[in-house]
């Protein structure tokens, strides 16, 4: 079983990777700020919604990628555990 090891190895590493990037790109991003006095007009709003949207799609790619790597790394230590029975 160790190419099987092997492969649920490296996909938990390359996925927890992926997690780390996306959650990079996510946060990496920042707004401008507005002043308490300034006027918001629809370019502000929709510079703020377009933020967020992206923000939360790259957090949804993250979790996603996170949650691969665990259950490849749970598969693996599961088979592992089986080898040993």
């Amino acid at each position: 079983m160790p190419p099987l090891g092997l492969v649920l190895d490296l996909f938990g590493i390359a996925t927890a990777l992926l997690a780390a990037w996306l959650w990079y790109m996510a946060g990496r991003r920042r707004l401008r700020r507005i002043s308490r006095f300034e006027e918001l007009d629809a370019a502000d709003i929709n510079r703020i919604v377009t933020a967020i949207n992206r923000s939360n799609l790259l957090n949804g790619r993250a979790a996603l990628a996170a949650a691969a790597s665990a259950l490849s790394l749970a598969v693996r230590f599961a088979a592992d555990l089986l080898a040993r029975l």
